[in-house]
């Protein structure tokens, strides 16, 4: 059917434990993911919801093959990841970046020309040449002017750093960006115009979004769909219209109060 979308990701019934505790006291297991299933449509942005500790950053690191789980199963596009070798998965890496808080994300000593150029050249893609006219290019997609190469992290805004970050993201061309709380710190307006830059790059390239957040009010100007997470399980998923109007599981109402 015409606008059909495609999953790009799915995870099917992810387990993963931690031995939690001190190394010289006795240490108990905690599950981090509970049999979680999940999927994400291509070209759509799905947000994971939750309190500190439900799981949402152990089920990110799987989505982007950075952890494994203990058991489950990843599909992209249909491929079995979990049954690749080494090799292989690193090869799919490139196609899924994370996108962190600005202040955990950009080395200090690094110029934004730096910053951005780094994954080129740990893949070791394009010439030199070809990779300073990315750079400009990139830069100039997300509004930060080429002529600024040369500064540190220090010497932009937070708007701005997190501008950088999204162009250092999509050097490798991904298909699935993790946008991991990266509005945190910026004010309103400044919120407003990465959202905005976030939907027009997902537009013109059919990107995928799994967007982590404690704040909620954003969701319903920049998601399609929402996941709670309560102790390594998801409690519930739907439209953020149905689930602010009609929230079937009480932990879920805390959320939906200010959607």
């Amino acid at each position: 059917m015409r606008g059909e979308t495609k999953p790009l990701l799915q995870m099917v019934g992810l387990r993963k434990t931690y031995l939690q505790g001190r190394w010289w006291e006795k240490q108990f297991p905690v599950k981090a993911l509970d049999g979680v299933d999940l999927t994400l449509e291509q070209g759509k942005t799905l947000a994971l919801v939750g309190k500190s500790g439900s799981g949402k950053t152990t089920l990110a690191m799987c989505a982007a093959l950075l952890e494994l789980p203990d058991s489950g199963k990843v599909f992209c596009y249909g491929r079995d990841v979990l049954s690749l070798g080494k090799g292989e998965r690193l090869l799919l890496r490139p196609r899924i970046q994370i996108i962190f808080q600005d202040s955990t994300a950009l080395p200090a000593r690094y110029t934004a020309r730096q910053i951005i150029e780094e994954p080129l050249v740990i893949q070791r893609r394009y010439s030199p040449n070809q990779r300073t006219e990315l750079v400009s290019e990139l830069m100039e997609k997300v509004g930060l002017p080429p002529r600024w190469w040369n500064r540190l992290p220090n010497q932009f805004s937070g708007g701005q750093r997190q501008r950088l970050a999204v162009a250092r993201a999509l050097t490798l061309q991904p298909n699935l960006l993790i946008l991991d709380e990266p509005f945190v710190g910026l004010d309103i307006s400044t919120r407003g115009q990465i959202i905005n830059l976030l939907l027009d790059l997902q537009a013109e390239n059919s990107l995928t979004y799994l967007y982590i957040s404690h704040d909620l009010e954003l969701l319903r100007y920049f998601v399609d769909s929402v996941a709670v997470m309560d102790r390594g399980k998801i409690i519930e998923q739907g439209n953020v219209s149905d689930l602010a109007r009609s929230p079937k599981r009480g932990h879920t109402r805390a959320f939906a109060s200010v959607l």
